[in-house]
């Protein structure tokens, strides 16, 4: 039987939505699901049998709020909504990116406070399980209410209009697709427009996507560290477990572990450890207390990822029963995304700051005179510059890191005629957090190599983890023997260390590392 993943809007994970984006696992939403969004609906039919102007139902959109439609024209203004506020900019979201946005709407759906029609949401769920991917320009969300140009693209398409992404991922016309899918566009009535493009969708796409690739990224990270540490036969000692206890953060604490699970059983460090030495640079005595304050952002955007994921955020919210038994329906601004926001540029320094450590250890072993090793590590230095460059391009990911780090939440915009005069810039930050993760992955691939080449030149045995990861790494790049072009190697190290196979080899030939 084929895995399908259940949408309750209070349950889901963000692993089960990369699982969907990239697996093209199907979904369903669960019965009491589905009775909470007809509960909603019917709140609407109801407003609209008794004349009330509500607003997102029967108003102007933003600043035209004061402006009341009349019933007969209620689907065109929903339609023009949708037309209007499809304006993105700049290339295309990915399959993947898209994919993830569609499910973490349904799922906000599924609380069932939108008043959503159940056709929408419907088609929403026929168009992830048919494989039916929006073409979606990246650009134009300015991170309140919501994700408005990004998810108007998607709305389009329900509707039969704008482009999806064919097989060949190249864009084409959505009636072209739906016709060999056998699905036809939806009627969009009521509240339905507003519902599917205000709310923090594209912003959680590119956070969950981040988050994938940190779960990988940093545990790995801390082997790739012991692996430097090993080439440049430093102490382990700053690890001691009565030394995290004395500064008890559970980042630190947490690292340290790690660290002396995977340093245990090392010969290089046992048969150095009468070294002239007296104490390691920071970049490797300071590790536990910079990689666990990471670790602590990495904690924090996890949780607040599996809260948004299972909230509403379009606006208004439709309550079909309060405490007096009476319909409610609120404006208010769910949509915002200064959580998302603020919690992407959090960690967006935070992965600098790995970055800039791993660099400064590439920097010790290439040192001739820090590291006791061949200059730059190469075989005949001066004819050959070995792994000189390597270096030089770990900062230049490092210098895009760096403009990575400046927060994007800093920068507000008054749009709407002043209706909507704070923005959080959510859905850039959330996209530069996503770069970050590629460049940082990028710049440990670049220590990586360096530290594997380093190793060689010690007979002792290193630790059973770094053994596992120093043989993995030889399977595509091998050990430096004269000057040759790394970039190709550099560039599919990089890959793998984002997708955490590697990880899961190690730990299969060793243990499961502390988490």
């Amino acid at each position: 039987m084929e895995p399908i993943v259940q949408l309750d809007g209070n349950t889901l994970s963000p692993a089960e939505v990369y699982a969907v984006a990239s697996e093209n696992i199907e979904i369903k939403l669960s019965e009491d699901s589905w009775n909470r969004i007809v509960k909603s609906r019917k709140v609407v039919e109801d407003i609209l049998h008794s004349g009330k102007v509500v607003y997102g139902i029967n108003t102007g959109f933003g600043s035209l709020v004061d402006t009341n439609i009349s019933n007969e024209h209620l689907q065109d203004l929903q339609v023009n909504l949708i037309r209007s506020h499809a304006t993105g900019l700049g290339e295309a979201m990915s399959k993947s990116a898209v994919k993830a946005m569609m499910v973490a709407r349904i799922n906000s759906f599924a609380k069932g406070f939108s008043g959503v029609h159940p056709n929408v949401v419907q088609q929403l769920i026929d168009y992830v399980n048919h494989g039916v991917t929006p073409y979606i320009p990246r650009i134009g969300s300015l991170g309140a209410s919501g994700d408005l140009a990004p998810l108007s693209h998607m709305a389009l398409t329900l509707i039969g209009e704008g482009f999806v992404i064919g097989d060949d991922d190249k864009k084409i016309p959505t009636n072209d697709l739906l016709l060999d899918k056998g699905l036809i566009p939806v009627e969009l009535s009521a509240k339905d427009g507003l519902s599917l493009i205000n709310g923090t969708s594209q912003m959680l796409s590119y956070s969950i996507l981040s988050l994938q690739i940190l779960n990988n990224l940093l545990t790995i990270s801390d082997v790739i560290y012991c692996t430097s540490l090993e080439a440049f036969q430093g102490n382990a000692k700053p690890a001691d477990e009565r030394v995290h206890a004395a500064r008890p953060h559970p980042g630190q604490i947490l690292i340290s572990a790690r660290i002396r699970q995977i340093m245990q059983d090392s010969e290089i460090l046992t048969g150095h450890k009468d070294s002239s030495k007296v104490q390691d640079p920071y970049s490797f005595r300071c590790a536990p207390q910079v990689h666990g304050a990471v670790y602590e952002a990495l904690i924090s955007m996890r949780e607040t990822i599996q809260i948004e994921l299972n909230s509403t955020t379009d606006n208004p919210l439709v309550f079909p029963e309060t405490t007096d038994r009476q319909s409610t329906i609120i404006s208010q601004g769910n949509f915002h995304g200064e959580i998302l926001a603020l919690c992407a540029d959090r960690m967006s320094l935070a992965l600098f700051e790995l970055g800039s450590i791993s660099e400064r250890r590439m920097d010790q072993l290439l040192d001739s005179k820090k590291s006791g090793l061949p200059p730059f590590l190469a075989n005949n230095s001066g004819l050959e510059s070995g792994m000189m460059i390597v270096q030089y391009s770990a900062g230049s990911a490092l210098a895009e890191m760096h403009g990575h780090a400046a927060p994007r939440t800093a920068f507000s915009t008054s749009t709407s005629a002043g209706q909507e005069d704070h923005v959080s810039m959510g859905a850039t930050a959330c996209w530069n957090l996503y770069q970050s993760c590629i460049r940082l992955s990028e710049v440990l691939a670049c220590e990586l190599v360096i530290a594997c080449q380093g190793l060689e030149y010690n007979k002792l045995k290193p630790a059973s983890f770094v053994k596992s990861l120093h043989k993995l790494v030889r399977t595509i790049s091998p050990k430096l023997t004269n000057d040759r072009s790394t970039s190709a190697e550099l560039q599919s190290i990089a890959k793998i260390l984002r997708e955490g196979t590697w990880l899961s080899r190690i730990e299969a030939e060793n243990e499961r590392l502390v988490r």
